[in-house]
């Protein structure tokens, strides 16, 4: 792959550099008894329904879509839940893969990094905290107002940048938020397909996409992308 022709890489982060399906489940972990009698994927699969259901209403701050999503999940289990926002405090303390910090410092020396998250601007705040890695751009749906898989946020990521859309590859896990709404708009994207325990879909709603390249982690990404 020649990456001459990219300036920026645009990242999702939630699930791409940080390892949400594990942060969900410890979350929810006692409320849902330890997941002894229910079943882990099934949980993430009801996670996936109602994330992208509540976004796709009026717009809410991803705290309160949070506190929306443990809701439905709680009815979907029939689960009394005393805390409604288990999830939403949870996110800061959701754990960077082990390949991320170590791959995005590397691909630094090469490239302009930017996320593009479906979060708020404080929990992506401790996120970066975790990461530790300077990001040249950071554009959150609690500042653009709408949530990927909408097109606004990558129109809005653009404008914040002043580049063609050709000088940014995008590098994401969801084909449902990132690739599908990526390749229509023309964009370049690799898709990083991590180890899941929903196979072929991760904690987000099936979706059929192309993306140019896949990587199974970021490390895969730093030997597709540089010398």
């Amino acid at each position: 792959m020649s990456s001459q022709t990219f300036k920026y890489l645009s990242f999702d982060c939630y699930g791409t550099l940080i390892d949400w399906e594990n942060g969900i489940l410890n979350a929810l972990r006692e409320l849902f008894g330890g997941f002894v009698e229910i079943n882990q994927a099934d949980v993430l699969r009801s996670f996936a329904k109602w994330e992208a259901d509540v976004e796709a209403g009026p717009f809410l701050c991803y705290r309160d879509v949070l506190i929306q999503v443990q809701k439905g999940m709680c009815q979907d289990f029939a689960i009394t839940a005393e805390h409604p926002d288990l999830l939403a405090e949870s996110v800061g303390r959701w754990e960077p893969f082990g390949d991320t910090i170590a791959g995005l410092n590397q691909l630094a020396k090469h490239f302009k990094l930017v996320v593009l998250s479906n979060v708020d601007a404080d929990m992506f705040a401790q996120t970066q905290a975790r990461l530790g890695v300077q990001f040249s751009q950071v554009c959150v749906a609690e500042e653009i107002g709408s949530y990927k898989p909408s097109r606004q946020n990558f129109e809005y990521m653009f404008e914040q940048l002043g580049c063609k859309r050709e000088q940014v590859l995008h590098v994401a896990q969801s084909l449902f938020h990132d690739h599908v709404p990526a390749k229509e708009m023309g964009m370049t994207t690799v898709w990083v397909n991590r180890q899941s325990i929903v196979k072929g879909q991760g904690a987000t709603p099936p979706a059929n996409a192309v993306p140019d390249y896949e990587v199974a982690d970021v490390a895969g990404l730093v030997g597709l992308l540089t010398p």
